[in-house]
């Protein structure tokens, strides 16, 4: 492994890669399936991934046509590492083993361990047969689409394809790693003005928010829009807010806290809802929503935007705010939807719905096409990342519980075979044109 490391620092040729001896075992974060019931009976926010994630030495399976092998450099936690680790709202073997029933190829996912992740920055160092557009020693980045695209359903969008899954959650040898196995047309050219971790970070949630704000498969927002944000300053939420005001939208962000308050106002939203200092409670009980507290969020919307409702509003609280949001949207205004982190069963009062003919749309990650482009503005130093804090590999419990226990903001980045922060740059000229925007998050 120090050869592929050392090979990937002198930025060696392709001769150089396609030379080195791939290890037979590699370090990842996984979770095993013996592990399954070990918070059975448990509440959600009392389940520990530090408990959960383990960092075990696993066997590298044969690459099978149209894959790469990539040596990983760095990677992130999303959501659905929090919720694999906790195995919530179901357990990610019974993806593994689907997968197995599925397609040939799928029969090496169904292990008894499964090795998390679903970002990566690294290095390719080999290739299946019929793979053309990237070769060893290509520096790259990973979306987490996996499809087969043998179904002709997939092949205006291929979010539709019946054998879409999410790698690193519904498929195996994830990014959490120091190598990792992906298909090739995951792979996109990793932006030269980032480090690895940097690089590593955007990925996912990048993607997921192109396709649900600005895609015409999500809210296909336009110039002019208002646009309400959760969790403005997260994960999901601080891309949503740079592609609001880098379109001509008006965003008005909801965050948790000043703190969080004043990261929104430094990326230049000027509406921001602290939920803190308003204290919401649009649940009085677990049971019973309480309306009125809708109308008081709608009327503090109104008040910063000069009497209008969002056109947009972009969800992934799911439970605990869809109510709120499903009455909030304007007259024919879109509701768009691409998680539940507070849960996954949602309760609206239908009549604010069809009485005032809004939309709810569902969107889940993002086509090769939309991940692209994503990328691409980040390469371009348009979209910057959000990375806040770097863990080390051995600490991927550790990363993964601050993202369960919301003390983060912005990304959580995860070093893997990088030995340290801040390698892997080579556009330095771009870099320090925008290098105050890329530290807005640090909290390092």
């Amino acid at each position: 492994m120090q050869e592929i490391l050392n090979a990937i620092e002198s930025r060696s040729d392709r001769a150089v890669f396609e030379a080195l001896i791939v290890p037979t075992t590699y370090r990842a974060a996984v979770i095993r399936k013996e592990d399954v019931e070990m918070f059975a009976g448990m509440a959600s926010k009392e389940k520990d991934p530090r408990l959960s994630i383990k960092i075990d030495q696993v066997a590298i399976p044969e690459i099978a046509p149209g894959e790469a092998l990539i040596a990983v450099m760095a990677s992130s936690i999303n959501y659905n590492t929090v919720w694999t680790s906790i195995f919530e709202p179901v357990s990610t073997f019974g993806f593994l083993a689907r997968y197995a029933k599925a397609h040939p190829d799928g029969v090496r996912h169904d292990l008894p361990h499964h090795v998390i992740g679903s970002d990566a920055c690294g290095v390719v160092l080999r290739v299946g047969a019929g793979v053309n557009a990237y070769a060893p020693g290509d520096r790259v980045v990973a979306h987490c689409l996996s499809v087969e695209l043998e179904s002709p359903a997939g092949h205006n969008d291929t979010m539709m394809d019946p054998e879409q899954r999410i790698w690193g959650f519904e498929t195996n040898f994830g990014g959490l790693a120091e190598l990792a196995i992906v298909k090739a047309n995951q792979l996109m050219p990793k932006p030269e003005h980032l480090t690895w971790e940097e690089a590593a970070v955007p990925g996912l949630v990048n993607s997921t928010a192109y396709r649900q704000l600005v895609s015409r498969n999500g809210a296909d927002m336009k110039q002019g829009d208002i646009v309400l944000i959760w969790g403005a300053s997260g994960g999901l939420g601080s891309y949503a807010t740079q592609y609001a005001l880098n379109g001509g939208a008006i965003p008005v962000c909801v965050v948790s806290s000043p703190e969080k308050a004043k990261i929104v106002r430094a990326m230049g939203a000027e509406l921001v809802i602290d939920r803190s200092a308003e204290n919401y409670k649009f649940w009085k009980d677990p049971t019973t929503q309480d309306p009125k507290e809708w109308q008081r969020l709608g009327k503090k919307i109104r008040e910063l935007t000069g009497g209008e409702d969002p056109d947009i509003v972009f969800e992934h609280p799911g439970r605990e705010t869809f109510g709120a949001s499903v009455y909030v949207t304007r007259r024919g205004g879109t509701i768009v939807t691409c998680a539940s982190t507070s849960g996954f069963m949602h309760e609206y009062d239908n009549r604010y719905l069809w009485m005032n003919l809004k939309r709810i749309v569902g969107t889940h990650f993002a086509n090769y096409r939309e991940a692209f482009e994503a990328n691409r503005l980040i390469a371009k130093g348009v979209i910057h990342p959000t990375l806040s804090k770097v863990f080390p590999l051995d600490q991927a419990g550790d990363a993964a519980y601050e993202v369960h226990s919301n003390l983060h903001q912005g990304k959580v980045g995860v070093l893997t075979l990088a030995p340290t922060e801040g390698l892997g740059v080579t556009n330095h000229e771009l870099r320090a044109k925008v290098l105050s925007k890329l530290n807005r998050f640090e909290t390092r």
